[in-house]
């Protein structure tokens, strides 16, 4: 065998082993991007998670509140109504009397 020929088949197999391990090291890399982004996401929904509960909660005690205050608003009223009854009997006594 010529010494070109040679040559040419060892650049040829050092080209096919450079690039063989120039592919599998972005694969690695690439892996371990996608599996740190993949965390990150995980993460992030986590967090989104956290929030809707803690809105969820909110809102059950907001609902709880405001139950309470239309429960004080209605004996209000009828407190009102009847306080309101008794001051137009009093003023009809009180014409009665005079």
């Amino acid at each position: 065998m010529e010494i070109t020929t040679i040559t040419a088949l060892v650049a040829a197999v050092s080209g096919v082993v450079l690039g063989w391990v120039t592919r599998t090291s972005a694969f690695k890399k690439d892996v371990a991007q996608e599996a740190g982004n993949g965390a990150s996401l995980r993460t992030d929904v986590e967090y989104i998670k956290r929030g809707v509960d803690d809105m969820r909660l909110e809102q059950r005690a907001q609902g709880q509140r405001f139950d309470l205050l239309s429960e004080r608003v209605t004996r209000i009223e009828e407190s009102a109504k009847q306080y309101h009854k008794r001051l137009d009997r009093f003023e009809e006594n009180r014409r009665g009397d005079l």
